[in-house]
């Protein structure tokens, strides 16, 4: 199982114009195919009147599923190149949809593919993108007399600390890697003396920023 990818670390979208033709860019997160198609029917509806709305996604932290379309475009010029952005960047869970507005000037099979795949490598800098790793999901709880310090230290140590919930006692959920389990929950205890406790809550993929 993949341990940690990159996805695109929100919607975003970037435009350029290449010999009067105008490229659009529009990058979002998508945790299905089904999120992904969404996400293009929503662009096209956006933009009826362009003359292409090509895209390419890849969902999985694998990338074993991933889809591209040219919508009209000479096979292979549009689609492909923007996927092989996606994959050779290692980007996951992540659609692009490309909108072409024709300015009149052809650009050939390699300025199309050139146009396409930069659209989306420079719409993935501009957006940015995010680490998400496979972390064990872990509960503490502990005092409030110790929780202020121990948040800190959790924080300053680079846990994921996803949620903090105050109550009777205060309980921090967060993600550390299977293998440092073990080392936190001695961490832990040498922490706060042996007065918190730690829960495994399973596994989830979790953005570590």
């Amino acid at each position: 199982m993949v341990d940690r990818y990159l996805t695109v670390a929100r919607p975003g979208v970037y435009e350029s114009e290449i010999k009067r033709s105008r490229f659009r860019c529009a990058l979002a997160p998508a945790g299905s195919q089904e999120a992904a198609e969404e996400f293009v029917r929503a662009v096209r509806k956006e933009h009826p009147g362009a003359t292409h709305n090509c895209f390419a996604y890849v969902i999985g932290p694998d990338g074993r599923l991933h889809r591209a379309s040219d919508d009209g475009e000479p096979g292979g010029t549009a689609g492909t190149p923007m996927l092989q952005v996606l994959l050779g960047r290692e980007v996951r869970d992540t659609v692009a949809v490309v909108t072409r507005y024709y300015g009149g000037v052809q650009l050939g099979a390699g300025g199309l593919a050139r146009a396409y795949g930069g659209a989306v490598s420079a719409a993935l800098d501009a957006t940015g993108t995010v680490e998400r790793r496979l972390l064990a999901l872990l509960t503490v709880t502990a005092d409030h007399q110790r929780a202020g310090r121990l948040e800190n230290e959790l924080r300053a140590a680079g846990h994921a600390v996803r949620e903090v919930v105050y109550g009777a006692a205060v309980t921090f959920h967060l993600g550390v890697p299977e293998p440092d389990v073990a080392a936190f929950r001695s961490w832990l205890a040498d922490a706060t003396s042996g007065t918190s406790t730690c829960a495994t809550e399973g596994s989830a993929y979790v953005d570590v920023r």
